[in-house]
């Protein structure tokens, strides 16, 4: 299974919805595709919306905590949203929840954000 990104650019924020399996096959054009965005675009904040996602690795663990360093030295912030159990346990198991905020879905995402996308 291969990987589909979806990119929506809000006022201030890019909504980032990820499909399929976020691995060492897709990791380095994810990354291409968001670092871009981020650094292209007005972009303070990225919403990682992970409903579809069916399979993550370290390979996706590394883009997401590189793409949030990226953010957060524009003085933004990275919010996950819709993660399944099997990617929340490698989240969970990394640690990277002590950095990243997760909510339930993308309204509660965009709310936290205080931003109207």
């Amino acid at each position: 299974m291969s990987l589909q990104v979806e990119m929506e650019h809000g006022s201030k924020a890019l909504i980032v919805r990820l499909k399929g399996e976020l691995d060492h096959h897709t990791a380095e054009a994810v990354r291409d595709r968001m670092e871009d965005a981020i650094s292209r675009g007005s972009v303070s904040h990225v919403i990682v919306n992970m409903r579809d996602l069916k399979f993550m690795d370290s390979s996706g663990l590394g883009v997401i905590l590189g793409r949030y360093k990226q953010v957060a030295s524009k003085g933004g912030k990275m919010v996950l949203c819709e993660v399944g159990p099997s990617v929340y346990r490698l989240f969970e198991m990394s640690g990277l929840f002590k950095i990243l905020a997760v909510k339930e879905n993308e309204r509660q995402a965009i709310s936290s954000l205080e931003v109207v996308s």
